[in-house]
């Protein structure tokens, strides 16, 4: 067998083990294994696979990656999800779609701290989602806007997708992290401008709350104000280069700590739940990050970018052309798979085709990331879908994969903006010199 064709078996063994529940790590580990050992011998294979097991474990910047999930654990027990909706609330929500409005801004919030989308969405979706439907919003509009903006969590820094991209294709999580702000921000700016066209057309979708007084008002904006600080003070010292990302990721955690310990929120209780809940999930990314890099490995051996960067080369229309086509293989497979085992899987692929049109790796993390959480929101899977209607049980799935229609409408909208214009991703960090 040439090695051509070993790299499209292995590809094709890696979706079969996906498709039949096979956990990511050990799908991209396993057939990354043992294609090396076909292609190069089992000793070598071996050889190379403890190279990568001991250079990604002592990866000075992968030590980002649990302390950040453990500021955002104890940020959310000191009850920061339920503060950045109420806050938001206080000033939008006496507007039509209000409420909607205020998860969109809550979710930004939140995923300024959580990195996640999925706890984007469960977080806000308990906190959010109670009022809304008091408040007789549409069920399709309230668990759309929730889903939705959980997505929120990806693309705002910190980001746990940004900082595996980050291991996976040797660039700067510093960058990474400057370059989502601006498109997390126009993204949850076009979320609102859905929310907005849809409950100026039809106001019963999202009924007015009654209007909060300026003092109710600045109240709220107290409440939130140490997490705010923190939050500006991590992300801003990162972007002006005042901290590593790994020196801005301990301060953020110790400033959440005593942040839970000002509130009277830290217990033994919590801090143990914090983190067990830290220790799993980074066991889980790094056993992930360790199979991509043995995956990706095997990919580059074989050759098989070679043979996708043909197969997505359309003529006359050249790097344009490549990324639409990119676009739309990333977006059929984010309809199938999770996003992290997507993103894992595309990457060793597409990332030499970028680096050979001689387009930025720093835009292309983003665009990945971008194209990503589409799938969060796009049937079959739609993971946020499920996880809002586990909270909302009431709200059959299909109400929800409607609600989020209108956003799917804006998110490719604003996909278009971001490959049209890449300096919305690369103006930042190239202005602050990330």
């Amino acid at each position: 067998m040439s090695l051509e064709l070993l790299g499209v078996a292995g590809v094709g063994a890696v979706l079969a083990l996906l498709a039949f529940g096979v956990p990511i790590a050990a799908a991209l580990g396993l057939v990354g294994f043992v294609g090396l050992a076909i292609a190069i011998s089992p000793e070598a294979a071996t050889i190379k696979a403890g190279v990568v097991v001991f250079q990604t474990i002592s990866h000075y910047e992968l030590g980002v990656l649990p302390l950040f999930l453990l500021m955002a654990q104890l940020l959310f027990s000191a009850g920061a999800s339920r503060a950045f909706f109420d806050s938001a609330a206080k000033f939008v929500g006496h507007r039509p779609g209000g409420l909607a409005l205020a998860a969109i801004g809550g979710c930004a919030g939140f995923g300024s701290i959580s990195g996640s989308s999925l706890a984007t969405a469960a977080t806000m979706g308990l906190a959010a989602l109670p009022e809304m439907r008091r408040q007789n919003y549409s069920p399709a509009l309230a668990t759309g806007a929730l889903a939705a903006g959980g997505t929120l969590g990806v693309l705002i820094p910190p980001s746990g997708a940004f900082i595996v991209y980050g291991i996976i294709a040797e660039q700067s999580i510093g960058r990474l992290f400057v370059a989502g702000i601006v498109p997390g921000l126009t993204q949850a700016l076009f979320y609102m401008i859905a929310i907005y066209v849809l409950c100026k057309f039809n106001p019963s979708l999202g009924p007015p709350s009654p209007r909060a007084t300026w003092r109710e008002r600045f109240a709220s904006l107290a409440s939130i104000a140490d997490i705010v600080l923190l939050t500006l003070f991590v992300i801003g010292g990162l972007t002006v280069g005042w901290f590593t990302p790994t020196e801005s990721a301990a301060l953020g955690c110790t400033g959440a700590l005593l942040i839970c310990a000002w509130r009277r929120k830290l217990t033994w209780a919590t801090l143990q739940e914090a983190l067990a809940i830290t220790l799993r999930t980074s066991g889980m990314i790094y056993a992930i990050i360790v199979g991509a890099l043995i995956f990706s490995t095997f990919v580059s051996i074989t050759g098989f970018a070679d043979i996708i960067a043909e197969a997505v080369r359309i003529p006359h229309l050249g790097a344009l052309g490549v990324i639409v086509a990119m676009a739309l293989v990333i977006l059929v497979l984010g309809m199938f798979l999770d996003g992290m085992a997507m993103m894992l899987l595309v990457t060793p692929i597409f990332l030499p085709i970028i680096m050979g049109l001689g387009l930025d790796p720093i835009w292309f993390g983003v665009f990945l990331i971008r194209t990503m959480e589409i799938g969060f929101i796009t049937p079959p899977i739609g993971m946020n879908v499920y996880v809002i209607q586990s909270i909302a049980k009431d709200v059959p799935v299909t109400t929800v994969f409607r609600g989020v229609t209108p956003f799917l409408a804006a998110d490719f909208l604003h996909l278009a903006l971001l490959i049209g214009l890449p300096a919305l991703a690369l103006f930042l960090p190239n202005l602050v010199g990330a």
